[in-house]
């Protein structure tokens, strides 16, 4: 596929056929090991005019392309490669007989490993998945046929290879193995400013400085010749850095400086690529994507205002569905990310995502960590459109509200596309922000039939005319209806259409009224209809899953809803699958759309009483719960944490091996945790969500989620109150001062802690005035007051040595010695640092010997004892790779390289800092800038 389309059996090299024959071998290639229907080879192979004979012919093909791969197959024979499936047809082929699969599988692993910290086994897997290509892919097919996007994706899947592996050459110092592939890949692609750019940085650094110096003047050139513009912000970088000579000639590179990594390219942050997969068997709306498409210019160039384009309907009528198939046919526009978020707007349990948090989201996924974004809507939305600024992002809003719930996710300048779907028609949007609109009709018949033929197969349809029609009228034109149905037949493929039109017929409900303006009445009976095919199991679950706030649930938590283990959990999950009931929306994670998630509720009102709805609610709160507490045991082992009663039956924690485990099922479960607390906090189970705040406090604080950290310690505090329960109230106090803190807010983090070491000397708790005490030193140190802040670590220090509390003394220990630091007293810091040190398991509380251990390498860098630094600093890196914290590590290879710099070891200086600027370039811009800027003075 990664060139020409071409076969070979047993080492001799196949006749494909035809073009056209060719063309479908390609389509099933790139569709290998899954089902292509035949409705989507006809529209691959003859667009929107396909004869008359077009099924016929692509049968003709599978026959002929049968026997060409086995020639001992009788005529009516399936064979071992091309299988009749689903519909469709499947090519039952893997990476070690598809170079395209082969090329996917070795840059999967290269990210794999980039992410794992080994850029050199990254660069070698990405060289040799290149090195598969033989030119642009499925050539030899028909050119109407290749521009198809399924065959001009694959392009786009290696010219983000190509650039992937130029800016890991550049980093590496290695651009000469990339510079052929990169020159050929540009030379195809001349006008696109990404990998012109870095082919003029990886010709400079290969000690090509003219010839980088020419590449640039000659893409300039065509830039004007061709679109009339000027060479944008990567390409002016790239000369900048050249002129400067910041691109160091790997040629001539003293022997000091060969271990060290060339300057970044070009792109210090991956763009993002949020979109949700496009729906493969999407059909119809060929006039409204038309309108969507039409929204861009013709020309190719960018946007000069931002384009809104605001797609509204009602519930189940395919708004999310056409806003994703049309940003995929369009996402090549946008080199610089696509960003995307379901807003919830409509979500039946009432968890909207707010503005605040969609827009720390999306600087986040522009490169900004959580820490570093400011308080208050006003400054993120600031930042967010200072981040697109001279960006060419699509931006995708679905299922808003109304129109000020995404007025702050607007960007401000040119180049960027949004596009947002809604019930409501926006036309606040349309007559303030100049939006266009596009409401959603129900399907049109011929429509209706079109989606059926793409699902089932033109066979099928084709065989039961007056059921097909049948079905169609019942399902009235709602998408999601037909899907429900499409699902139903696909799961049954030897049940004829006949009785599945009969089955509908006599379902309860009526679907007279799809035009009124709740839609969810008039869907029931296609719901109840493939509801009433579940086994008792599975529909308790469907049902039950209404009491779960979303936006999506794990296997474990979807275990704890209805009691039962999880794998007989994951068989019910997977059968509401198949009725299309529910989607896996990530491997292991499901979600359902608002209108199933509605019925779900709805069915559990009729069938299950209050008290098994609030029991099942119970159970995944305690599953919550308990798993929260468990990871939090590992993560941060000297905090004190509350005590639970005991789990309802048939509620069991996840288990975790060690902190990184806990750290990575904080990370995966983040959103889902808030929307818990706040279904807590509304259905009064006040006790779950003071637990919960208590519990995760320390995740929240220690990735930087500061924002989500005042609003949960809130939540909890106030819950506490309502419970009367003073010992969480004290805590969530003192949990509040240090989220108040993190946002600046310091008269109110030191109101909340007088607050909070009132109740605990009231309550007469020692450990807890102990953590207070601690923790006001941290806000004292923030505020510059050192004196306080020592006098307050001092107090906790002795609360803890007088409860015996070893752990919790090696914080008080280090946080002692930090003020003193802070003081330039380094000699003194060092003292208690070391006794932090003994007093700190290194195998149980691996983040808390890491931070002593770097802050020791600190205090000895400054006192000029560099080998004790440089050990320190080793031995923190080491405990934080074995935890995951890359942002941690990051920082102490800055601090690392300072020390290397001060023994006048400057090749390994450049060598550390490179690789801290390889973390912050994913993880901190503003950080990899101030790196960056070391990095230039050092040269």
């Amino acid at each position: 596929m990664l060139g020409p389309v071409r076969a070979w059996r047993d080492g001799i090299e196949l006749d494909p056929g035809p073009p056209q024959q060719r063309a479908m071998l390609g389509l099933l290639l790139v569709r290998a090991g899954r089902s292509v229907t035949l409705g989507e080879i006809v529209d691959v192979l003859w667009g929107k005019n396909p004869p008359a004979s077009a099924v016929n012919v692509v049968h003709r093909y599978v026959g002929m392309l049968r026997r060409l791969l086995e020639p001992a197959l009788a005529v009516r024979e399936e064979g071992r490669w091309l299988i009749r499936d689903s519909g469709g047809y499947r090519l039952d082929v893997g990476p070690d007989e598809v170079d395209l699969l082969s090329f996917r599988q070795l840059t999967e692993e290269a990210r794999r490993r980039q992410v794992g910290g080994e850029p050199g086994a990254a660069l070698k897997l990405l060289t040799e998945a290149l090195a598969l290509w033989r030119g642009p892919a499925a050539t030899g097919i028909p050119a109407e046929v290749r521009a198809h996007p399924v065959f001009t994706a694959l392009d786009r899947e290696q010219l983000t290879g190509v650039q992937e592996a130029a800016d890991l050459a550049l980093c590496q110092g290695a651009a000469d193995q990339v510079l052929g592939q990169l020159g050929e890949t540009a030379a195809r692609h001349p006008l696109d400013e990404p990998v012109q750019a870095r082919l003029v940085l990886a010709l400079a650094a290969a000690g090509r400085q003219a010839e980088a110096l020419e590449t640039w003047q000659a893409v300039r050139s065509r830039l004007a010749d061709e679109l009339g513009t000027d060479p944008g912000p990567e390409l002016r970088a790239a000369q900048r850095q050249i002129l400067s000579q910041q691109v160091t000639p790997a040629a001539v590179r003293t022997s000091s400086e060969r271990a060290a990594p060339a300057p970044e390219a070009p792109h210090t942050t991956a763009p993002p690529t949020q979109l949700p997969p496009d729906l493969a068997v999407f059909a119809g709306r060929r006039a409204d994507l038309a309108r969507g498409l039409a929204l861009l210019p013709e020309d190719g160039r960018s946007p000069k205002t931002v384009i809104i384009g605001a797609i509204s309907g009602m519930g189940g009528i395919g708004k999310s569905t056409l806003a994703v198939h049309l940003a995929h046919q369009i996402a090549h526009r946008f080199p610089d990310g696509q960003l995307y978020v379901n807003l919830r707007g409509f979500d039946p349990s009432g968890s909207v995502v707010d503005a605040g948090e969609a827009v720390r989201g999306f600087v986040q996924a522009l490169g900004v960590p959580p820490h570093r974004i400011p308080a208050g809507l006003d400054a993120q939305t600031a930042l967010y459109r200072s981040l697109l600024a001279d960006r060419r992002v699509l931006i995708v809003l679905d299922n808003a509200r109304d129109a000020e719930h995404v007025r702050p996710l607007l960007p401000g300048g040119p180049g960027c596309l949004v596009v947002i779907t809604s019930r409501d028609r926006l036309f606040g949007l349309i007559v303030a922000e100049g939006a266009h609109p596009l409401a959603l009709d129900l399907l049109s018949a011929d429509e209706a039939r079109e989606t059926l033929v793409r699902r089932l197969g033109a066979d099928r349809v084709a065989a039961a005319p007056q059921a097909v029609e049948e079905i169609i009228a019942k399902c009235a034109g709602l998408p999601l209806a037909l899907a429900v149905v499409a699902a139903r037949a696909t799961a049954h493929p030897r049940l004829p259409l006949t009785a599945i039109a009969g089955e509908l017929r006599v379902a309860d409900g009526s679907l007279d009224a799809f035009a009124g303006s709740d839609p969810a009445g008039d869907v029931r009976a296609v719901f109840s209809w493939s509801y009433r095919v579940l086994s008792p199991d599975a529909a308790r679950l469907f049902r039950l899953l209404a009491v779960h706030p979303g936006p999506d649930i794990a296997v474990p938590a979807a275990a704890g809803i209805v009691g039962m283990p999880a794998e007989q959990t994951r068989r019910l999950l997977t059968e509401l699958i198949g009725a299309h009931l529910l989607t896996e929306s990530s491997p292991g994670r499901y979600a359902c759309h608002d209108l199933l998630r509605a019925y779900a509720a709805e069915l559990a009102h009729a069938h299950d009483s209050e008290t098994e709805r609030r029991a099942a609610a119970h159970r995944v709160f305690d599953h919550y719960l308990r798993t929260a507490h468990a990871a939090g045991r590992l993560f941060s082992p000297y905090w004190r944490a509350t005590t639970l009663p005991a789990a309802q039956p048939g509620v069991a924690a996840e288990f975790f091996e060690d902190d990184r485990q806990a750290l990575a099922w904080f990370n995966r479960e983040h959103l889902v945790l808030m929307s818990v607390i706040d279904q807590t906090v509304r259905d009064g189970f006040d006790t779950h969500a003071w637990q919960l705040a208590w519990t995760l406090e320390r995740f929240f604080d220690r990735q930087g989620h500061w924002h989500d950290l005042l609003t949960v310690q809130r939540d909890g505090l106030a819950a506490a109150v309502r419970a009367g329960h003073r010992t969480a109230q004290a805590h969530l106090h003192r949990g509040l001062a240090r989220a108040s803190a993190r946002s600046g807010h310091y008269d109110d983090a030191n109101a909340h802690v007088r607050r909070a070491l009132r109740l605990f000397t009231e309550l007469g708790d020692r450990s807890g005035l102990a953590h207070t005490h601690r923790s006001h030193g941290w806000i004292l140190d923030q505020q510059g007051r050192y004196e306080e802040a020592l006098d307050e670590a001092g107090r906790a220090l002795d609360l803890y040595r007088a409860s015996g509390d070893r752990a919790a003394e090696g914080s008080a220990l280090h946080a002692l010695g930090w003020t003193h630091a802070l003081l330039g007293e380094h000699r003194h810091a060092t003292v208690y640092f070391e006794q932090a040190l003994a007093a700190t398991d290194k195998n149980r509380n691996r983040y808390g010997a890491g931070g002593t251990l770097d802050s020791l390498g600190y205090a000895h860098h400054h006192l000029g004892d560099h080998s004790q630094a440089i050990a320190c600093y080793e031995e923190a890196l080491r405990l934080y790779r074995d935890i995951g914290d890359r942002y941690q590590e990051a920082g102490t290879l800055k601090r690392l390289g300072e020390t290397y710099l001060a023994t006048g070891d400057r090749g390994t200086t450049r060598t550390v800092w490179h690789q801290a600027l390889a973390i912050l370039n994913a993880a901190d811009p503003l950080a990899a800038a101030e790196v960056r800027a070391k990095l230039r003075r050092l040269d």
